[in-house]
């Protein structure tokens, strides 16, 4: 099993990281295809400015109309554009030539031709200026010309995008972090509840044997007895020992009689349901023969987690808890059923979550670790089949037929 952070983790994270640069990349440049786009056809407008200049400048009819040049080209140019003479001087009389430039009206004249002059310089290096020719040969103006405010944002848009997205994955990543590490917290402190609870039956039981035998050691037949289930406790304790060792490994498996894995599952529990303070009726039905492949250890944990929910969930002194067995098409289903309390329709689908529990003393591992046992290590299924409120619940296990 590859541990959280080996090599295949490292490749995943490279692998989004490049991801996000290709998006990022294609992001600037696709954005950059459009300010050059843009910045084309505001030079195209400028150029068109200049040509009807140049019209009226050689036109030998001083009347010319030129309104069509002020309607359909200069009123909408949205951009910063100054029209100056040859040597680069504006006409301060007539400051109409300086287009969506914000000044303040209160300069003085050599502050307000200081400005322009600046204003003239960050144009040029933005872009060359356009020239107005008389006769292709005389400078007549200049026409500096910046760029409009949509170029502008969509220029440092595509760096606002990617900051944000960093940040985004930034907080992302802590935040999954932060919940991954309470998870993985939980689980280890869930695993260390679920050894000492796994220990502590067989453990609370040879004590219960041990008082026994100092009461009955005068009695044979009754030494013997509780001798049988001591050594039926420290094969128990043995299981649970070989059961964690198992975990992230994996185990072997044989062919297995099912009813004959259930038996000892429930001869065990029959044994020691007094302790409960209930009176349980613990039965197997069905098929008795049919067989698959398993892990005998694991699967006895899987049955005794269902065994162990549902004594907790029947809260009345008494109950049943009933396993059937049977053979459906190439699979083998056991159904675990109980006369409990139910599982709440809004909790189903979180009851195999490890940490999830609604026992007040629960740690919430019990189905989680079945789950991965059925499906992860003996490639079945386990599922909660059916569960009517306060009318128990069933819980099913389907396995290859071997």
């Amino acid at each position: 099993m590859e541990m959280s952070g080996g090599p295949a983790s490292i490749r995943i994270k490279i692998l989004l990281v490049l991801i996000a640069l290709f998006i990022a990349i294609g992001t600037l440049v696709y954005t950059q295809i459009l300010v050059s786009k843009l910045q084309s056809k505001e030079k195209d407008i400028v150029e068109l400015y200049a040509k009807g200049i140049e019209y009226v400048a050689n036109s030998s009819n001083p009347n010319e109309d030129i309104t069509f040049l002020f309607d359909n080209i200069i009123k909408p140019i949205d951009f910063p554009l100054i029209l100056t003479d040859a040597n680069n001087n504006v006409n301060i009389f007539n400051r109409t030539d300086i287009r969506n430039v914000e000044y303040d009206k209160a300069l003085t004249e050599e502050e307000f031709n200081k400005f322009i002059a600046e204003k003239i310089k960050e144009m040029d290096e933005i872009r060359p200026p356009i020239l107005v020719t008389y006769a292709d040969t005389l400078v007549l103006n200049k026409i500096h010309f910046g760029n409009s405010l949509l170029v502008t944002q969509l220029k440092y848009y595509p760096y606002i995008q990617i900051i944000i997205a960093a940040l985004f994955i930034l907080l992302g990543y802590i935040g999954f972090s932060n919940i991954k590490r309470s998870e993985q917290s939980n689980i280890w402190v869930g695993m260390a509840k679920e050894t000492a609870h796994q220990f502590g039956t067989p453990i609370s039981s040879l004590m219960g044997w041990l008082e026994m035998l100092k009461l009955r050691y005068k009695e044979p037949d009754k030494v013997l007895d509780v001798a049988e289930e001591i050594t039926n406790d420290v094969e128990k304790l043995n299981k649970i020992t070989y059961r964690f060792s198992k975990i992230g490994s994996k185990p072997s498996m044989k062919q297995a009689v099912i009813y004959e894995e259930l038996k000892k599952v429930t001869d065990y529990f029959q044994r020691r349901l007094p302790q409960t303070g209930k009176s349980v009726t613990l039965s197997i039905t069905g098929d008795k023969e049919i067989c698959a492949q398993m892990n005998s250890e694991l699967f006895e944990w899987v049955i005794e987690n269902l065994i162990k929910n549902a004594l907790d969930a029947i809260d009345e002194m008494r109950g049943w808890i009933k396993i059937h067995i049977s053979h459906v098409r190439d699979h083998v289903e056991i159904e675990v059923s109980d006369s409990g309390k139910g599982i709440d329709v809004k909790r189903r689908k979180d009851i195999f979550r490890p940490g999830y529990s609604t026992k007040r003393r629960g740690w919430g591992l019990g189905l989680s670790l079945a789950k991965r046992i059925i499906e992860g290590y003996h490639g079945g299924k386990i599922f909660l089949k059916s569960s009517p409120h306060t009318e128990g619940a069933t819980f099913v296990i389907s396995l290859k037929h071997c």
